[in-house]
Parts: C-alpha cells; sequence; structure tokens
C-alpha cells in the first residue's frame, strides 16, 4: 500500500488526491477474483456461458447457481461476490414487474440495465455502505433488437458484441479479439465460447463444470440443462 492511500481508502466518500475512489477499485479486484463468466452475440441472440468447477466432491452441482432469469427475454449471469449478485438480481427482478404492472409490456434491455446500474452507484456515493463486489452480463431481446451489457461495480455500463469478466477475462478477450465475428450461427458461437472458457480454466468445459444460458429472438430466455449442454460439448 502506498504511503498516504491509507487517509482515503477507509471511506467510501473521499476521494483520493488524484481523483480516485479507492474502495470502487477494491470491489473490481474482486470480479477479478470471481469466476470466468462470457458472452456472445449471434445471428439471433445472446449465449452466456459460466465456468462452475465446484471446490469439493462433497458440494451438489445444483446448488451452484451462476445464470438467473430476470424477465421473460432477459438473462443474466454474474461474477465476484455471489451474495451481492442476488440482491442486483433481486433488484432487477423487482423494476422488471414494476415496469409491466405499470405500462403493461416488458422492459426494454438498457432501461433495466440502467436502472440497476443506478442503484449500484448509489453505494459508491454515500457513507455507511460500500460497493457491490460483483460485475454481471446482462443479455437480452426486446422490440430494438439483441443486446449484451456489462456493468460494473461503480454502476458504469458497456454494450458489447463479446466480453468476459471474472478471472479469466485476459485470456478470454484476447481470443474474441483475434476470432470473433458478427452474426455468427448458434453453433460458432458457442464453440467459440467454449474454446474461450476451455483456454481461460486450462481444461475441457464440461456439463457438471459449466452453465449455459441463452435468450433468442421470439423466444424466452433459458437455462440449458445439463443433457443439452453435454450434446453441445459432444458436438463440438
Amino acid at each position: 500500500m502506498q504511503p498516504g492511500q491509507m487517509a482515503y481508502d477507509r471511506g467510501i466518500t473521499v476521494f483520493s488526491p488524484d481523483g480516485r475512489l479507492f474502495q470502487v477499485e477494491y470491489a473490481r479486484e474482486a470480479v477479478k477474483k470471481g469466476t470466468t463468466t462470457i458472452g456472445l452475440k449471434y445471428r439471433d441472440g445472446v449465449i452466456l456461458v459460466v465456468d462452475k468447477r465446484v471446490s469439493s466432491k462433497l458440494v451438489e452441482p445444483e446448488s451452484i447457481e451462476k445464470i438467473y432469469d430476470v424477465d421473460d427475454y432477459i438473462g443474466c449471469a454474474t461474477s465476484g461476490l455471489v451474495a451481492d449478485a442476488r440482491i442486483l438480481i433481486d433488484e432487477a427482478r423487482k423494476d422488471a414487474q414494476i415496469h409491466k404492472i405499470t405500462y403493461g409490456e416488458n422492459i426494454t434491455v438498457e432501461l433495466l440495465v440502467k436502472k440497476v446500474c443506478d442503484h449500484k452507484q448509489n453505494y459508491t456515493q454515500y457513507g455507511g455502505a460500500r460497493p457491490f463486489g460483483t460485475a454481471l452480463l446482462v443479455a437480452g431481446v426486446d422490440e430494438l433488437g439483441v443486446h449484451l451489457f456489462e456493468t460494473d461495480p461503480s454502476g458504469a455500463l458497456v454494450a458489447y458484441k463479446a466480453t468476459c469478466i471474472g478471472s479469466g477475462r485476459p485470456v478470454v478477450m484476447d481470443i474474441f479479439e483475434k476470432e470473433f465475428k458478427d452474426k455468427m450461427t448458434f453453433e460458432a458461437a458457442a464453440k467459440l465460447g467454449l474454446k474461450a472458457l476451455g483456454s481461460a480454466i486450462e481444461d475441457t468445459p464440461s456439463s457438471e463444470s459449466m452453465e449455459i444460458g441463452v435468450v433468442e429472438r421470439g423466444k424466452k430466455f433459458r437455462r440449458l440443462s445439463d443433457a443439452e449442454i453435454s450434446k453441445i460439448v459432444g458436438k463440438l
């Protein structure tokens, strides 16, 4: 720790002399230590791929949840502190339902992501709280098209064609920069996603060690079963 930093990293509301909020940067470090989480857009939708390897053979794999349904046509994958992610998912679900009851239509993906990011940003601005130590990949389809957003502990959001959060980000992004193509088929996107995940975790992905979620135009967001994941792995 640099001399003088201690005076500025104890409170979230205090900027350092060079304009940094250290607690937000620490939250980003928590995300970097999280599991590798991948999102790719393809011709008709978005695929989310998450590493969910268990740390012990005594753990029930079904109890580990990394991909969540938010609304009919919106799903989310997380990396970082799992408990923080669950709070944000609950907040997103409430926002989606309030919008549906108020306006009689599904919320757009961008509006939902902005609401979640507003909630995250509040926790970087007031004393007595800490930032959320989690990042989200939000995938969805609405009348405006197919969307993939990445959120940051600071409350920032960026739309991507393909991205990754978590410990394997440098490796995965390097692969995507070289091999990603617009308007890929689902099979091509799944193949690239599994290749990138395998490179990041330095192992061959299997149905037991990963979770996959898919949303397509005209179809609701869903998580693939172990049998469907095994089928994809077998093909590729």
